[in-house]
């Protein structure tokens, strides 16, 4: 009788644990759902590829700890200059702190030999086509908010953040271009009047402010003008100096609710301003990611 009752409570001790294993198991209804497990644990940042036409690309990502999947997270794409590479960006940047500090994501491509084509060609196309590729890549993965889609760059990266803007205003909220090289300015038609913040030093002697005809590069205060006359700006521009050696002109009035805006840069070179790098030419006198935030925060996509 004893060797029974063991038994008894033996099976009686086995389906007790069996179903405290089903109850741990199964899924608490007050949780998010995670519509993507395989990118909920990994934050920070970290390295990725796609393939992209013919090419493998690659790609610095950033994701905050923060992040959780099934939310709508914004996400910035941050293009270095000419000669330059992801990591280099993100340090240059410092966008992966702002990041951290206000919960989106922001990817640093990698062009093809450390440079973006910004023409007609077909090399053009293969890049505007990786960034439309990189964005689907990162959307299978995360829980992307489509209408915060932003594009940011520093000099030849700044001419590619232009190009969004022209050729990719279905996808882009908003841009903001640093110390941008606008190759092919005039040649810009966007499908809707889209925001435009730039940032541009008048001592930068690699792409300068008053422009250089020689290597296709405009005047930066033309560039900004014409954006306005893209965007259909109303309104006469306005001209203040928010802090000591910076000048902010900004169009308003303009149609779909997009503003332009110019910080131009006393004392200032070929740098990201307010950045931790490039201590002699950096003016520290405004924080060009933080002043950008603010804008992406003001300008989601409109609605459809």
């Amino acid at each position: 009788m004893k060797y029974v009752n063991d038994r008894i409570s033996r099976r009686a001790s086995l389906i007790l644990l069996i179903v405290l294993l089903a109850a741990c198991n199964r899924p608490d209804p007050t949780r998010p759902v995670n519509s993507h497990p395989s990118s909920a644990a990994k934050t920070g940042s970290f390295e990725g590829t796609l393939t992209s036409g013919n090419d493998t690309r690659h790609y610095l990502l950033h994701v905050p700890a923060s992040y959780q999947p099934g939310t709508p997270t914004p996400l910035v794409i941050n293009f270095h200059g000419y000669g330059s590479n992801s990591s280099q960006e993100e340090a240059l940047s410092g966008m992966s702190r702002k990041a951290d500090q206000a919960g989106f994501l922001v990817v640093y491509p990698d062009g093809l030999n450390h440079q973006w084509f910004e023409g007609p060609d077909t090399n053009g196309a293969a890049d505007r086509q990786f960034v439309r590729d990189l964005i689907k890549h990162l959307q299978d993965q995360y829980t992307i908010n489509p209408r915060r889609i932003y594009a940011a760059g520093m000099s030849d990266g700044g001419g590619m953040t232009n190009r969004m803007g022209c050729d990719l205003a279905d996808v882009f909220a908003a841009i903001a271009p640093v110390a941008g090289a606008y190759k092919f300015w005039q040649d810009c038609q966007p499908a809707r009047s889209i925001p435009v913040l730039a940032f541009h030093g008048k001592a930068d002697n690699i792409v300068p402010y008053e422009g250089n005809r020689q290597r296709m590069l405009p005047p930066i205060h033309d560039w900004a003008a014409a954006w306005a006359q893209r965007d259909q700006c109303t309104t006469a521009s306005t001209v203040t100096q928010p802090v000591q050696d910076v000048t902010r002109e900004a169009w308003s009035g303009c149609q779909g609710g997009a503003e332009v805006i110019l910080y131009a840069i006393d004392n200032h070179g070929h740098s990201w301003p307010g950045s931790d790098r490039l201590p002699g030419i950096t003016s520290q006198a405004i924080n060009a990611t933080d002043v950008m935030w603010d804008f992406f925060v003001a300008h989601p996509q409109p609605a459809p």
